[in-house]
């Protein structure tokens, strides 16, 4: 069977069977089933899925969008202008600490969806019911994140491009600020955080690479007996290939990245590296820790926990 995906308002998808099977194309408008009632969105892919690969409870196609139907489309998105503006005065009404980010209206006015971000839980029953006595239709507050708040608005990254949350991202992984310091990132906020305020969703895309191509070269600031002596390792460059290394008088030398990893495989008894006091400290820590006999919870009181995203 065909399983079409349907973009509606700010990048929001979803699938859908065709049972029916219309003759659909992409970039055409087609009615959909929704909550309660239909929605129209444009269809931005097709593909063919197996009977049992889908899912019972998927909707469907239900026919092609007409004139008339991209018509009240528009006239749609006009009014979910005013309706968010109304909105806004009962949040105000209500003083409630909540920010509303986008209304979204079913094709069918069976349904009006408002978004919004709160640092917390909001109790919003009252004003749900204000709305349904303005709107008389369905209302549904959703609580967003500030990632998903910055999908629905789209925009530019620094790199020039249209945001990845509002192009191919379909969920949002994990980032966090160990990934930039594995890729040897300037830790500043304002060149590591994206349009949402948060740690760019990039910072994943290449990290692998990265740990692939040092996973064979001590961390910064390690110290190595290579080339006949001791060195300490003060920067790893990875787009030159090339290794910073100073000897016990802060002479610097810039050397290869595989002449040093070559170095490491060849005298892999040389190239130990040696542990200073804090660093035997840390680890005796961590056998105490993994033993029983400390009573705090993790290391460091899970001081060493990555920040979340």
């Amino acid at each position: 069977m065909e399983v079409i995906e349907v973009q509606f308002k700010a990048q929001r998808k979803e699938f859908f069977r065709n049972a029916k099977a219309l003759y659909l194309r992409t970039g055409n408008y087609c009615v959909v089933q929704a909550d309660r009632g239909e929605d129209m969105g444009q269809i931005i892919s097709l593909t063919r899925a197996e009977a049992g690969e889908i899912e019972a409870d998927m909707k469907e196609v239900l026919r092609h969008a007409t004139e008339k139907d991209v018509e009240h489309l528009k006239e749609i998105r006009t009014k979910e202008s005013e309706a968010l503006k109304i909105c806004q005065q009962k949040v105000a009404e209500h003083k409630l600490p909540m920010k509303l980010v986008d209304v979204e209206c079913q094709f069918d006015g069976n349904k009006i969806t408002f978004y919004f971000t709160s640092e917390g839980r909001i109790d919003f029953r009252e004003l749900v019911k204000d709305l349904a006595g303005v709107f008389r239709t369905r209302i549904d507050l959703r609580q967003i994140g500030v990632r998903d708040e910055a999908r629905r608005f789209d925009g530019m990254g620094m790199c020039g491009r249209r945001l990845c949350c509002a192009t191919f991202l379909k969920d949002f992984e994990p980032v966090s600020l160990k990934m930039a310091k594995d890729q040897n990132l300037p830790l500043t906020p304002s060149k590591i955080s994206g349009a949402c305020g948060r740690l760019m969703c990039c910072l994943d895309y290449e990290l692998e690479y990265y740990k692939d191509l040092t996973k064979d070269i001590p961390k910064i600031g390690s110290k190595i007996r290579v080339f006949g002596g001791e060195h300490r390792i003060e920067k790893v460059d990875i787009f030159n290939r090339t290794v910073i290394l100073s000897d016990a008088e802060k002479n610097q030398v810039e050397v290869k990245l595989e002449v040093l990893q070559e170095e490491l495989r060849k005298e892999p008894g040389a190239a130990k590296i040696e542990k200073n006091d804090a660093v035997e400290k840390s680890e005796k820590n961590e056998r105490n820790d993994r033993g029983g006999r400390n009573p705090r919870n993790g290391r460091n009181g899970g001081k060493d926990r990555p920040p979340g995203r």
